[in-house]
């Protein structure tokens, strides 16, 4: 039975931040969904197989980094032995709102709790006086912001407070929503406010990032490496990173780097590209911290990539045109502009600008497929899979545990790289 329910269940996840917008963990997403709408007649036995497995086999725990992950978890898996294999210093078990406070609830919660293991009480909209023992034993309450009004939201704060608990707004869809949760005093914020490609008219690239768009297109261009390190000269900030990047990625560790165009050689064309679209998402970022939507897109790169890879192992062309389709698919969330004209100046391979424009062939069906493993949105998880039949859910699993595993390199050598 594990053994089907492994390639039956997917692997997502949704980024927490804290008060600064820092990455601070992972709402990690087990859900059943197949093209066969497979069915389990031990769902709750097969899911926490499959979740035990994930931190061994898919080495999740070390794809989380210094990053907790938090798990759903409703009454029949509270009550599984294979729980209490998770690794309890780096998941949050998050009870959801579905479960019952009787008290063999609030009893196996106390277990729980005394073993080790940090509890979350999920959807919060109001405080139930029958919640009260169970509220007391949860060190993070996650409050839905949806359904409450402003009045509503602040009158629960004032009631949770005084219990001392980590408060966590989740469903944050706006700068404005997240704004006033931080007025209030929330620590924790879930939701994919800063993904949305929201436009912003008038708003213009700054000389950093216009100078990332240049080198971008002479690379797109195959310009050659003259060109390439006239682009850079006048830009010292970039050199730097160059330099940076060029010994972070273990390149430049055997030799020392004489020249830009020494560095340009010894890093790779293929390498500079990723890196200076990468620098383009940090270009703004200017407190020492990875940007969230960094991470975000670094993640989706890479796991387009990957998947690319599984498809047609022998296409690097391929692998490399999803890399950049995932990277450039959040760059309207960065600059605020339509993707139709970032992608305008570029001089994108056709397949690469339908893909980001349209959505259309493979690489389209691919952004769906990735953008789907982040929301957890089963319909379109199970339409991409159809139309690419080579890919299986358990070959998704792996690759999201590897791009995640990936982009927290990429976040530590930034925070590593930032000027002090």
């Amino acid at each position: 039975m594990s053994e089907v329910a492994a390639d039956q269940l997917f692997l997502g996840r949704q980024p927490i931040l804290d008060r600064e917008q820092r990455l601070f963990a992972y709402e990690l997403l087990f859900r059943s969904g197949s093209r066969n709408a497979a069915e389990f007649t031990d769902g709750v036995r097969a899911t926490a197989t499959v979740i035990a497995n994930a931190f061994t086999e898919l080495g999740v725990a070390d794809a989380l980094g210094q990053c907790r992950g938090f798990i759903n978890v409703d009454e029949e898996f509270l009550f599984s032995d294979l729980l209490e294999l998770l690794p309890r210093q780096s998941v949050v078990l998050e009870i959801l709102e579905t479960v019952p406070p009787t008290p063999a609830v609030v009893d196996r919660c106390k277990a729980l709790k005394a073993a080790g293991f940090t509890l979350a009480l999920d959807d919060v909209i109001q405080l139930e006086p029958q919640f009260a023992e169970l509220l007391a034993l949860v060190e993070v309450v996650k409050v839905d912001i949806q359904p409450l009004s402003r009045v509503q939201l602040m009158q629960l704060v004032m009631k949770l407070k005084p219990l001392g608990k980590t408060l966590l707004a989740e469903k944050v869809d706006s700068r404005q929503q997240m704004e006033q949760c931080l007025k209030l005093g929330f620590s924790l914020f879930q939701g994919y406010y800063f993904a949305k490609p929201t436009i912003i008219a008038g708003k213009k690239l700054d000389h950093s990032q216009l100078s990332l768009m240049k080198l971008m297109g002479l690379l797109l261009g195959d310009a050659d490496t003259g060109e390439l390190e006239e682009a850079l000269k006048p830009e010292p900030g970039l050199t730097v990173n160059l330099l940076r990047m060029t010994n972070s990625v273990g390149a430049g560790a055997s030799e020392t780097i004489t020249s830009l165009r020494h560095a340009i050689t010894v890093l790779g064309r293929r390498q500079l590209q990723r890196w200076l679209q990468l620098l383009l998402f940090a270009s703004g970022n200017q407190n020492g911290t990875a940007n969230p939507l960094l991470l975000l897109a670094a993640t989706r790169g890479r796991l387009m990539e990957l998947l690319a890879q599984e498809l047609q192992p022998d296409n690097n062309a391929l692998a490399d045109q999803a890399f950049m389709v995932g990277i450039m698919s959040l760059m309207p969330a960065l600059i605020g502009l339509p993707i139709e004209e970032i992608v305008a100046p570029l001089g994108l391979a056709d397949e690469v600008r339908d893909a980001l424009c349209t959505g259309q062939g493979v690489l389209g069906t691919l952004l769906h497929l990735a953008e789907s493993s982040e929301t957890g949105d089963l319909d379109m998880l199970a339409g991409s899979l159809q139309s690419l039949p080579r890919l299986t859910l358990k070959a998704l699993n792996r690759a999201q545990t590897r791009a995640l595993q990936w982009a927290n390199g990429i976040g530590q050598n930034t925070a590593d790289q930032a000027p002090s």
